[in-house]
């Protein structure tokens, strides 16, 4: 047997066993959008507070808005909060506030913000693991106030 109609062989048996094999069951899919208002605010004590809106359908499991912010183009981010999202199609606020440590504490100016809309699915017996359905990455002015 030659080289090539061996590949072919192997080739032609991965597509029956792969056409053989049963689907996996499609767990629903939460589909959303989010999106961070254009300023935050710093309050006296440090806490930030980020802001913007959300929708998504219900899916399997629970879902969150989560929002992190970084400033000067460095590597350290703080996450600021997470929402709990409710999923009904309608578009809804979410504000999530967090004081980062006093060592890399926030300023007003511009700052790196992202937020995602994640959703916890089920797992048979097992721990919940996350699906990622929306992302807003941009810039924010932080305020003081």
């Amino acid at each position: 047997m030659t080289l090539r109609p061996a590949l072919g062989a192997v080739a032609g048996a991965t597509l029956l066993l792969l056409a053989a094999a049963p689907a996996a069951p499609a767990a629903p899919a939460v589909l959303g959008t989010v999106t961070v208002d254009p300023t935050g605010r710093i309050a006296a004590d440090g806490t930030v507070t980020l802001t913007g809106t959300y929708s998504c359908v219900p899916g399997a499991g629970p879902v969150f808005v989560s929002s992190s912010v970084g400033q000067d183009n460095g590597s350290v981010r703080h996450g600021i909060g997470g929402t709990r999202a409710v999923c009904d199609g309608r578009q809804h606020l979410w504000a999530n506030s967090g004081r980062p440590s006093s060592a890399t504490r926030l300023r007003p100016g511009p700052a790196d913000v992202e937020a995602t809309l994640m959703e916890l699915r089920p797992l048979g017996g097992g721990l919940p693991l996350p699906s990622f359905h929306a992302r807003q990455a941009g810039t924010v002015a932080l305020v003081q106030g």
